[in-house]
């Protein structure tokens, strides 16, 4: 395969990436956002984390078997078949609702998490395709991606919505029938990605060893990242019905989660620059800062028209993005390659368990001490791994330290 042939099919590979990953997060938010307040509904407020739980549980899964499936068959066909249990989950889920069953509610929020595994892993696959110096950016600008989600996606709940009931359903069926169209789209994503050549990934027999695990790089991406998750996904989650509760409609809500929303990605491939210039570390230690300034302001309640709940939640995505991005670029460059998408499966099927223990603990806290706790709490969880990455800065300054590279010409 040419050189200029290289550059093209890795073109094409990027785009089809980034577009999975752009109709995911489109979908994703919609239906994330109305499970909560489906759970406040049916099961109680202190409950009404489970059905998101039930989706992140999905996710841990799904970044956890397709990336076993990636590292044997391949992106695409591992890509593909996230997709499609997607699919199948927007279906179930929708069916759900509107036959006011919640078992099928949270099978189907749990397939429409494997898809979204799918979209997770997508950011190490193109940063793979790219040279180490780079790949930073390359994951900040596939997280970047989701800012189309950020945009469209809260504001898609309230016409969808008043499109179901249009057509005679439930309103809230509306988000799942966008996440049906949404996988079907990036499934069609997932099958035209191209093979060609990139950065080997043997396949070792046997499990992959502890002391890979035990690596500093890989201990400290994924205390930055579990904090990250955890702390955004227990504020983040309960906002919404944060806001119900106190008789805001859904056209406040998508307001201020497209704060949020492109707090989280907005500013990505900047947080790749970060860690590209100055490492992993220090964009994780620079998010940790933003989550406590941001946990600060939001247990100070809504300023008149949620102006603080607004800068709140998007400071809250911006500190996510920070430890994300820092921890998910270590982790694509100080792992042998033999080991490598086990090993970054691995760590986000931790990140997405963490995070759904996180979703179903949120309730709990606002429906016993209320916003202001949830948020105290979330700034506690935000800055436990601040010692573990001092420690581990100066002991490797460097953001190149441990970088191990071995190119190959094996294809995907």
């Amino acid at each position: 395969m040419s050189g200029s042939t290289d550059i093209t099919a890795r073109g094409r590979s990027t785009a089809a990436l980034i577009g999975g990953v752009a109709i995911t997060n489109t979908s994703m938010v919609g239906a994330s956002t109305v499970a909560t307040l489906i759970g406040a509904d049916r099961l109680s407020a202190a409950w009404s984390g489970v059905p998101n739980a039930a989706g992140v549980v999905g996710t841990a899964a799904g970044t956890l078997g397709l990336a076993a499936l990636m590292s044997r068959r391949g992106t695409r066909l591992a890509l593909t078949a996230g997709y499609a249990v997607a699919l199948l989950g927007a279906a179930v889920a929708g069916y759900a609702v509107v036959a006011g069953a919640m078992v099928p509610f949270l099978l189907g929020m749990v397939l429409l998490g494997v898809g979204n595994g799918g979209a997770q892993l997508s950011r190490y696959c193109a940063a793979e395709l790219y040279p180490p110096h780079r790949r930073g950016f390359v994951v900040g600008l596939v997280v970047w991606i989701g800012t189309v989600g950020a945009i469209i996606g809260p504001n898609l709940m309230q016409p969808s919505s008043a499109g179901a009931a249009a057509a005679g359903l439930p309103a809230l069926t509306g988000p799942f029938l966008v996440a049906m169209v949404a996988a079907a789209g990036a499934l069609a994503a997932s099958a035209a990605l191209p093979r060609l050549r990139i950065v080997a990934r043997s396949r070792p027999a046997g499990r992959v060893p502890g002391t890979v695990w035990r690596q500093p790089a890989v201990v400290t991406a994924l205390s930055a990242m579990v904090a990250g998750q955890v702390a955004m996904v227990t504020l983040m989650t309960m906002t919404p019905l944060y806001m119900h509760d106190h008789h805001h409609g859904l056209g406040a809500v998508g307001l201020v989660l497209t704060f949020h929303l492109v707090g989280m990605f907005g500013l990505a491939p900047l947080s790749g620059q970060l860690a590209d210039r100055f490492g992993g570390l220090v964009a994780s230690l620079t998010g940790v800062g933003v989550l406590v300034v941001s946990v600060l302001l939001a247990s100070l309640g809504p300023a008149p028209g949620l102006a603080r709940l607004n800068v709140a939640l998007f400071l809250l995505g911006l500190g996510w993005n920070l430890t994300f991005v820092g921890g998910s670029s270590q982790l694509t460059g100080a792992l042998d390659p033999a080991y490598r998408t086990r090993v970054q499966g691995g760590v986000d099927a931790v990140v997405w368990t963490a995070s759904a223990v996180a979703s179903v603990a949120a309730g709990a806290v606002l429906a016993a001490g209320g916003f202001a706790v949830l948020a105290v709490a979330t700034g506690v969880v935000a800055v436990l791994p601040v010692p573990l990455l001092l420690r581990a800065l100066r002991r490797s300054p460097e953001p190149s330290a441990g970088l191990v590279e071995r190119p190959s010409a094996a294809r995907r």
